[in-house]
């Protein structure tokens, strides 16, 4: 088992020095076309600084269609670049690896700031019609150029948002019945997802690392298709690495099959990797938290709240081994000096129980 202040080696590109990942988050901090702000760039260098291994930024949509939230971070287009260009250099100065996650809403965007939903099958409850073929590949080619704007302005690579009920995750879903090959069997439905990740592949150069989030399981995505979704990324050769969001890294199964009642960890550590590199993420708040889940198998742990309640979460850990994450509720004070600007304090108020109310 590797420690976790040993380096991270992928497929391609730099190792990250660490095994400590900032998770990405919604932080709702950026200006409302997208642009970066000096509030968003504040609180991912810090994070830089804080000793992270390699730092994600939270969802950045890939177009206007995918727009989920007010302050979302950007990535549709060269408008985007000087922005991004700018948090690249700035977290390469602090000596982390970085990453954009890319991101589309789907039947999830926010039609007040979209405009116009788009999703891969007909939907009842928004009165979306399915996308057609045509709009499917140029859907996918879209990622593709936002990777390609990534890499220009900087970044060490991408993260693909498949998790949480987002498109490409809708993709995934049994609702998606489409007759084109983009849906219909699990390989129809995994065909967006994989098309996306060769086309990135291939758009971009040696050193770029390219990687995917993934849920365990969704609405219409149970665990035993979750799992063959990860089994083939991880062993198909053209990722770096597989995030699983676990919400809960010690969250046990309940889908009343065979795996039920054991670790959801252990549903996913225990598959073939061949040289990819397998993280988790889900309420790592301590030392122990993070040394637990590489002894279960995992490579590299993500860092959520703990990063929120300490812009130095993983410096701390790496020289503390007794190193635990501040108890919640925290007051806004607290969160101030941690550079978590007033649009991220209003949405930790709003929707979580970090905050004191």
């Amino acid at each position: 088992m590797a420690g976790i202040d040993e380096p991270v080696r992928l497929l391609h590109g730099p190792a990250w020095a660490n095994r400590y990942a900032l998770a990405p988050m919604t932080n709702k901090q950026s200006h409302h076309d997208g642009t970066l702000s000096e509030d968003e760039y504040r609180w991912l260098v810090a994070r830089g600084r804080g000793g992270f291994g390699v730092v994600k930024t939270c969802a950045a949509y890939v177009a206007d269609t995918g727009r989920t939230w007010a302050g979302q971070l950007g990535i549709a287009s060269d408008t985007h670049l000087p922005g991004l260009s700018r948090l690249a250099a700035g977290l390469r100065a602090t000596g982390t690896r970085s990453l954009v996650q890319l991101h589309h809403g789907g039947l999830r965007a926010d039609p007040g700031l979209a405009g116009r939903i788009v999703g891969p099958f007909d939907d009842r409850r928004t009165g979306v019609t399915g996308m057609s073929t045509e709009q499917v590949q140029e859907l996918i080619a879209t990622y593709v150029a936002a990777a390609v704007r990534a890499e220009r302005a900087g970044f060490d690579g991408v993260e693909l948002h498949g998790a949480h009920g987002f498109l490409l995750a809708q993709f995934l879903d049994h609702r998606n019945d489409r007759r084109d090959g983009y849906g219909g069997s699990l390989d129809h439905r995994m065909r967006a997802v994989i098309e996306v990740l060769e086309g990135i592949r291939a758009a971009t150069g040696d050193d770029f690392q390219v990687g995917i989030r993934l849920s365990p399981e969704a609405t219409g995505s149970p665990l035993d298709e979750g799992r063959e979704v990860a089994r083939q990324i991880l062993t198909g050769g053209v990722v770096d690495f597989v995030d699983m969001s676990l919400r809960n890294v010690y969250a046990t199964i309940h889908d009343g099959a065979d795996l039920d009642g054991s670790l959801l960890i252990d549903a996913f550590t225990s598959l073939p990797r061949a040289d990819t590199v397998l993280s988790v993420t889900g309420r790592v708040l301590s030392v122990d938290d993070a040394a637990w889940c590489l002894s279960k198998g995992a490579d590299v742990v993500g860092v959520g709240t703990g990063a929120i309640l300490h812009h130095d979460f993983a410096h701390r850990a790496l020289t503390d081994p007794r190193f635990r994450a501040r108890p919640q509720p925290v007051s806004r004070d607290v969160l101030r000096p941690e550079l978590v600007g007033p649009a991220f304090l209003d949405y930790l108020a709003a929707d979580f129980d970090i905050l004191v109310a």
